[in-house]
């Protein structure tokens, strides 16, 4: 409490007059609360406050919309919720829509005939040379769900000699799955932490980090593979590398509508309009692949020249995406 004295000039007298200031408690940051029983506590309640907090503004923002609706206005905006992808830096090699430069080299690079489907993508799939026991589930579910893709014991033959071989036999891919072998192994992902691609015949190779690893039995209400080709729909893959390595893994495909043969036709010749009700499922294996580095051709780890390799230094924020 302040006491401040003040004259007064008609009077000429002293009065006092007393000015209450409120002072707000700092909040505590769990932090820097040493005991461990105290800090958990504080956090719990912190946690449970902004619970509550959060869980007023939803009802808030649903009678805001009701009351706007009752009375015919339009009900308030929908909020964007900030994500780590639309929130991401800006990358200098961001490719546009009339980009000509980056379109016009699309057709002469090294996937452009596997991609206009002049040739079929034959994949071969091995291990590292001294791979454990416990990668073969996780590669059968890769051969249940990539088209066309046969398994190859590695033994001791070295991966250039397998090169050639796949070239022989007309492969079109090398998939390798590197697993490690420390004892013990907490869990599948940290058993296989690597994938390598081998575009053939000439490159390039794509080396990835491997993580989050759940294969098909562990996936909640999964489904089963198909004799289907598999399509994938790629986001955000918008800068020069994500757009060369999208082009190398993947090819993003538009949904095609479903052919109306076998439909039953009206007097008018025309089709009826049937409810259809379709559910995705995943089959799986699901996992996280991080790219570490991008070579000239084929796999040489000492001639071979990169392309792209990712540095340490170069993880400043988890909003930097170089893909």
């Amino acid at each position: 409490m302040v006491v401040k004295r003040k004259r007064n000039d008609s009077g000429g007298g002293d009065e006092e007059e007393l000015e209450a200031k409120q002072f707000t408690k700092k909040e505590i940051l769990p932090s820097t609360i040493k005991n461990k029983d105290k800090r958990s506590e504080v956090h719990a309640k912190l946690k449970q406050q902004k619970k509550l907090e959060k869980r007023k503004k939803v009802k808030a923002r649903d009678a805001a919309i009701s009351r706007a609706l009752e009375l015919g206005e339009e009900p308030p905006a929908k909020k964007i919720p900030r994500t780590i992808e639309n929130t991401r830096e800006v990358d200098e090699t961001v490719c546009m829509a009339d980009d000509e430069e980056l379109y016009a080299g699309i057709d002469a690079d090294e996937f452009s005939s596997t991609l206009k489907r002049e040739t079929t993508p034959k994949i071969l799939i091995t291990t590292c040379r001294f791979h454990s026991s416990r990668g073969p589930a996780f590669i059968s579910e890769l051969l249940s769900v990539i088209p066309n893709a046969h398994y190859y014991k590695r033994g001791t033959y070295d991966l250039k000699k397998i090169v050639e071989y796949a070239n022989k036999k007309e492969f079109t891919s090398i998939i390798v799955v590197h697993t490690n072998r420390r004892e013990p192994v907490v869990s599948l992902d940290h058993l296989i932490d690597a994938l390598l691609f081998i575009n053939l015949p000439e490159g390039p190779t794509a080396h990835f980090k491997l993580s989050n690893l759940v294969l098909r039995k562990d996936i909640k209400n999964h489904g089963n593979p198909t004799s289907h080709e598999p399509e994938l729909v790629l986001t955000n893959f918008t800068t020069r590398l994500g757009h060369r390595i999208g082009r190398y893994i993947f090819d993003s495909k538009e949904t095609k509508q479903a052919e109306s043969k076998g439909k039953s036709k009206d007097a008018k010749g025309e089709v009826p309009q049937q409810k259809v009700i379709a559910r995705l499922q995943e089959c799986g294996p699901r996992f996280t692949l991080k790219l570490t580095s991008l070579q000239h051709g084929t796999f040489d780890t000492k001639g071979g020249e990169y392309e792209w390799v990712h540095k340490p230094e170069m993880d400043t924020s988890r909003r930097r995406f170089f893909l």
